[in-house]
């Protein structure tokens, strides 16, 4: 009898000291095709999320994975219906094409499934509010993961432009990109449709473009800009015949002008942003470093340097946040990075690039 009162009292004691094992996030992941794709995989032994199964009609692929991987191929389903069906996912993460991120939608909300899908979140305008619809009438998450999100030197920047550190904003300028998926050795599959203007929805422009439109639209609250300008190129023809692989957008606000370098032609691959205020600048160089230059006079500056840390859970990982907001944790901010508010943005910049680029012009946005 005392044995098992003591042992009643650990249990209590543990739950409330917060011991007792949340169930981990049941997820169904779509697609394998999609080269992100190893940052799910490779966390399989993770105590917070259970991949319960996977869908991908292309079985090659599936086999190759399943032997590095080494989950079994009883996972692998040939549709989402069937899938949900058999495990019942709280919520998947799409990692096929962009152009399938609306079917993916279209299956899943319905079911009540919440949506993570790979930057950016559709093709088009006309996808993403399809998707928005979807997601708003049956009450699901649909979030969108870009790798900069979990920068801390771009969280960082943020609070350093908010807290006024360097004056008000007046230019950024976000550089975004690596030599070229050909170059760097993508595998097939995913080559196949990152170089298909339908399938993805561009080349560089929507691969590397939407990362600054993401970053931007967050730091501007939301703001829609009054007028996309972009040029676009193709330096690769050889490797990239049927999209361009190097884009130039800018954007302009009443009193801010934004520049996006999107591009599959730099040497060395980046990501990195610079911030402008009136009395200063903030450079974030790249995932953990940061440099902060206050202005004296014409030339002179003060200097800060910072080598920062990773970010602390669930903000420092895609499927810990995924995990926060649908058991109702986190609750996003309207224009928050991974938020469907921002990335409606990011699609609406994107496609009006897209039509300055083939057009010549600018193009006027409406701000609602």
């Amino acid at each position: 009898m005392i044995q098992k009162i003591h042992i009643i009292w650990v249990v209590v004691f543990m739950t409330l000291n917060g011991f007792a094992q949340e169930p981990p996030l049941k997820i169904g992941v779509v697609g394998l095709s999609h080269s992100h794709v190893h940052g799910i995989l490779g966390g399989m032994d993770r105590n917070d999320i259970e991949i319960v199964g996977i869908v991908e009609t292309d079985k090659a692929l599936a086999e190759r994975y399943s032997e590095l991987y080494g989950f079994p191929m009883t996972m692998v389903y040939n549709t989402m219906e069937e899938m949900i069906e058999a495990v019942h996912p709280e919520a998947v993460t799409a990692f096929g094409s962009i152009y399938e991120h609306l079917h993916v939608v279209e299956v899943c909300a319905p079911r009540g499934v919440h949506v993570m899908v790979e930057k950016p979140l559709a093709v088009n305008l006309k996808h993403a509010k399809r998707m928005a619809q979807l997601a708003k009438t049956y009450k699901i998450q649909l979030l969108t993961n870009y790798e900069t999100t979990w920068y801390p030197t771009n969280h960082k920047a943020y609070e350093l432009l908010k807290d006024n550190r360097v004056g008000a904003l007046r230019k950024v300028i976000v550089r975004d990109g690596h030599k070229g998926p050909k170059k760097i050795g993508v595998n097939k599959e995913f080559l196949d449709w990152l170089t298909d203007p339908v399938l993805n929805g561009g080349g560089a422009i929507t691969d590397f473009g939407c990362y600054g439109a993401n970053l931007v639209t967050w730091m501007m609250d939301g703001k829609k800009p009054s007028t996309v300008t972009a040029v676009t190129q193709q330096q690769q023809p050889e490797n990239n015949p049927n999209v361009d692989d190097e884009a130039t957008i800018i954007l302009t606000y009443n009193n801010v002008s934004a520049i996006i370098q999107a591009s599959w032609n730099w040497p060395i691959g980046r990501k990195d942003m610079e911030i402008y205020g009136v009395n200063g600048a903030i450079y974030a160089d790249n995932k953990n470093d940061l440099r902060v230059h206050i202005s004296k006079g014409y030339s002179d500056f003060d200097s800060e340097s910072y080598k920062l840390e990773e970010r602390t859970p669930p903000f420092n990982d895609p499927f810990a946040l995924l995990k926060a907001v649908v058991r109702n944790e986190v609750e996003l901010s309207p224009y928050d990075l991974t938020s469907l508010e921002n990335n409606m943005i990011v699609v609406e910049v994107l496609e009006a690039a897209i039509k300055s680029a083939k057009s010549g012009k600018t193009v006027k946005i409406k701000n609602n």
